[in-house]
């Protein structure tokens, strides 16, 4: 029997359903969500909370002309099942397939492209700029989280939209999915929400406020005065008013009988809107509902069982770096550990039970942690900010002027450097190198191994200057763990020697380079391979040796060959001369485009950066060289 989910092939179809028909297909399309998210992976939870919401979304605004803007991207499951893409769910986040995040390229109903949060209110206000100036009579609609709503980009962005005229067709929608704005919805909320919204009031207030004109501007102050007591009493939502917006809720954000109304009243308004919808996280799927951390983001799993604990795994760097940074902080109080929001995927989970007053999650705010950062250095404590690579670009200027320009002790430990599989181009963190490396007197280190990763934290703690340690996603290789001892600053690792051809590389292809070399040597190449350990400063004395034993020095990096480390290194060798002796430099890395998602090894694989690729290579420069 076909179900009413099948018969929606877009919100065209959906808007043709009875109300009364819109439950049933909830419950439809959160099934298909978690069946397809305990096969591919991704994010469960948030997709999980805005069901009800997507679909009051698309069935009463006219999408795609009516534009929707979901923020960070990852609470869009429902939107892609709902928009002609539901027999592509199995492909989510797969190598070909569909992307985890909402996608210009990949649908019409993704009108803005989205990984990173907080950024969904701007480009709603350059739409609903856009339209007005082009008389489009449309609405650009952002959907925010809580979590998204801490960022200073979203303040910004609410404050400059209030400043326009009532004529604006922007409504953000505050997506409070933790409780944590308003605790309870109630039938009086609900009630006020429908009635506020609707046209009877708005008449009346404008008609109120006409007739007020008239008269004295004490009385007329003392009227508005007492109107935003009153609301004040009744909403949470002053303080949106007083950026210009008109506030409504909490609604219910599983209740389509306060959904649709409240939706359909703000239609028939001008914006700026804002609307406060308190939703459940992981809604519907009740392991979900009770560990929403754990179903954030999860790996393929059983969805009759649940996701199981892993036992018997490889440690992740992640657990490398948390267990090693909790080592160090017992010895040494001066250690604080700094979050955006991200204590779990950072792996600071573990490190704020040991150690709470030394522990701060300043929520999704990437800007402030690191300047926030500075002033704990100023005073002599050593922060360790833990952040994803590809998040620290939101952070740029501030480690720029507030931490490497004062040269102080700040320390960056880069989760997820590298390629990072299914999450795709947005999560990539690839540029750190290249935007990195240009400041000055910040030394950059890069770790082969577990143990690197160990002794480099135990480095960067001793020598009070800025420090950023990068280390890839996944399990670290399984090596017995040494005792976290500093290296000296700017020194590499000879692995082997060889006559043709020298691998120098730094992090995860290091290691790869050492397997390659073992390869290769079966078929009589002799292999030097150089394990840099640090991006910056570079060892001279090492590039040296790697230059006069071989013709050929090939640079291995996970991380964009713009500017990365190849790049450095043959900055190094035209200022020493060395290309001019025929010396024959070739560059492995990311290339100067984006990543489709992917498996993390495939996407190695094809970039030739994992053993295979680099054995390949090697024997193509050999053969080259020899022709």
């Amino acid at each position: 029997m076909k179900t009413l989910l099948k018969s929606i092939e877009s919100p065209f179809d959906l808007r043709r359903l009875k109300e009364d028909e819109l439950p049933k297909l909830s419950d439809q399309v959160r099934d298909l969500t978690i069946d397809s998210v305990s096969k591919t992976g991704g994010h469960l939870g948030a997709s999980l909370g805005v069901v009800e919401l997507t679909i009051a979304l698309h069935y009463t605004f006219d999408t795609p002309e009516d534009i929707l803007i979901w923020d960070v991207g990852h609470q869009s499951y429902p939107h892609k099942i709902l928009t002609g893409r539901q027999d592509k769910m199995h492909t989510l986040r797969q190598e070909g397939g569909i992307s985890g995040f909402t996608k210009r390229s990949e649908s019409s109903y993704d009108p803005f492209g989205a990984g990173h949060s907080s950024t969904s209110i701007s480009a709603a206000l350059g739409f609903a700029i856009a339209n007005r100036n082009l008389k489009e009579d449309r609405w650009a609609i952002a959907i925010i989280g809580d979590g998204a709503m801490s960022a200073g980009m979203a303040f910004e962005a609410l404050n400059n939209a209030g400043s326009f005229d009532s004529d604006l067709k922007l409504l953000v929608i505050l997506n409070d999915n933790e409780m944590s704005i308003s605790p309870n919805v109630g039938a009086l909320s609900a009630s006020l929400s429908r009635m506020l919204s609707g046209q009877v009031y708005t008449k009346l207030k404008d008609g109120t406020g006409k007739m007020l004109g008239k008269i004295s501007m004490p009385l007329l102050d003392a009227a508005r005065k007492a109107e935003e007591h009153v609301k004040g009493m009744l909403i949470p939502g002053t303080f949106f008013e007083e950026l210009g917006f008109d506030y409504f809720g909490p609604v219910d954000g599983h209740d389509f009988s306060q959904l649709l109304p409240t939706l359909n009243n703000i239609k028939q308004l001008d914006g700026p809107v804002l609307l406060h919808v308190v939703t459940k996280k992981g809604k519907g799927f009740a392991p979900a509902e009770a560990n929403p951390c754990t179903y954030h983001g999860v790996s393929p799993f059983d969805r009759n069982k649940g996701v199981l604990p892993t036992n018997g795994k490889k440690a992740s760097y992640t657990n490398i770096f948390s267990d090693t940074l909790i080592e160090l902080a017992q010895k040494n109080n001066k250690i604080m550990a700094i979050t955006a929001a991200m204590p779990e995927g950072t792996g600071l989970n573990e490190f704020q039970k040991r150690f709470p007053d030394r522990f701060f999650d300043v929520g999704i705010a990437e800007q402030h942690a690191v300047t926030f950062a500075a002033g704990l250095a100023c005073n002599g404590h050593i922060p360790v900010v833990a952040i994803y690579s590809t998040f620290l670009q939101r952070a740029f200027d501030q480690v720029a002027h507030d931490v490497v320009l004062q040269d102080l002790p700040v320390i960056f430990a880069l989760d997820r450097a590298g390629l990072v599989g299914a999450d795709g181009a947005t999560h990539a963190g690839v540029l750190d190198l290249t935007f990195l490396r240009s400041l000055p007197g910040l030394t950059i280190m890069a770790p082969a191994d577990e143990n690197e990763l160990r002794h480099m934290l135990a480095t960067a703690v001793e020598m009070e200057k800025p420090v950023a340690i990068r280390y890839p996603r996944g399990n670290a290789l399984g090596l017995a763990q040494e005792t976290p001892t500093p290296i000296p600053l700017g020194q590499g690792r000879t692995i082997t020697t060889g006559t043709d051809i020298s691998l120098v590389g730094v992090g995860y292809p290091s290691h790869q380079a050492q397997l390659a070399a073992k390869e290769l040597e079966k078929e009589g190449i002799s292999v030097g391979v150089y394990d840099m350990r640090f991006v910056k400063p570079l060892d001279s004395q090492l590039l040296r040796v790697a230059a006069t034993t071989a013709p050929i020095v090939l640079t291995l990096e996970e991380s964009s060959l713009c500017g990365g480390f190849g790049a450095a290194v043959l900055e190094f060798y035209a200022r020493d001369g060395m290309l001019d002796s025929g010396l024959k430099i070739r560059n492995l890395g990311i290339p100067d485009r984006h990543i489709p998602h992917g498996e993390q090894s495939s996407q190695r694989n094809k970039l030739g950066l994992d053993c295979a690729g680099i054995v390949h290579m090697v024997r193509e420069l050999i053969k080259t060289d020899n022709s």
